[in-house]
């Protein structure tokens, strides 16, 4: 385990633009074949990318919100990257439009997202082979719940292990979220790991995984200590990738600035070392 202090964290040498022109597509549907209205609204994302060069990085960025609330952007930190940025919306939980979402359709929806930016970043000039996973608390949820169980993206025809250079969840959940553990009557501070765990499905064969915290004592409950474990149960299991960092002065909101710094300096050391 690593921690990066708030000094070093700031002074990270991100991914060189070498494109000068971007171009983001709104709306995008990625169940274009969705007769629910709520389906319709919300499983749409929207795509960053560089124009005048080919074969580019994309990161599949989902925000989070507690799987309650919030919506998709293009982090200011990603921009101008030489990168593309699938940012992704997704059904939320406790919606008036449709209030049965569960957290299992969050998931399915991020699932549905990632399988569209496999099959389609070629024809903007993304790379299919250079795709990396990576969302904030709800969102790092989701990126390992699909990193981790196989069978949420292969019922879109995808292996994870075959699709994505890595997964990089910032402050995600690695127990039963506790969106799930509400609607089943548990408290936030009553832990469950089962199938809608990430580290349910911990194995030693996925994708390469950075695992990004803020402070342990200024995370969210025991953000960090979850992540920790998980990191742990990876080595045990034998995977020869696994990383953990704990960001030093960050809570689990501020923690988004260094973990996109982090993130872009571990990318742009995948790439160099692929060449």
């Amino acid at each position: 385990m690593k921690k990066i202090f708030l000094a070093l964290a700031l002074i990270v040498c991100t991914l060189a633009a070498s494109a000068q022109n971007y171009k983001t597509e709104t709306g995008i549907s990625y169940r274009p074949d969705a007769t629910d209205k709520y389906q319709k609204e919300r499983c749409k994302l929207d795509f960053y990318y560089p124009t005048d060069v080919k074969d580019f990085p994309v990161v599949i960025w989902y925000h989070g919100g507690g799987l309650t609330g919030g919506n998709t952007f293009i982090p200011g930190e990603l921009q101008n990257q030489g990168i593309g940025v699938v940012a992704v919306n997704y059904r939320l939980c406790g919606n008036k439009v449709d209030p049965s979402v569960t957290t299992a359709d969050c998931v399915d929806d991020a699932a549905a997202a990632a399988a569209w930016a496999v099959k389609n970043v070629a024809k903007y000039g993304g790379s299919p082979d250079k795709i990396y996973l990576t969302g904030h608390s709800a969102g790092g949820y989701l990126v390992m719940m699909i990193g981790f169980d196989k069978a949420r993206l292969g019922k879109y025809g995808v292996d994870p292990d075959k699709a994505f250079a890595a997964m990089i969840p910032l402050s995600g959940q690695a127990i039963t979220h506790f969106q799930n553990r509400r609607d089943r009557g548990m408290g936030d501070l009553n832990p469950l790991i089962d199938e809608n765990a990430p580290l349910y499905f911990v194995r030693d064969d996925c994708i390469p995984t950075l695992l990004v915290c803020g402070q342990r004592e200024r995370e969210l409950f025991g953000r960090y200590e979850e992540n920790a474990y998980l990191w742990r149960m990876m080595k045990l299991c034998g995977h020869p990738d696994a990383e953990i960092l704990e960001v030093d002065g960050f809570d689990h909101g501020t923690m988004c600035h260094p973990g996109f710094l982090i993130m872009l300096e571990y990318l742009k050391n995948r790439e160099k070392n692929r060449k």
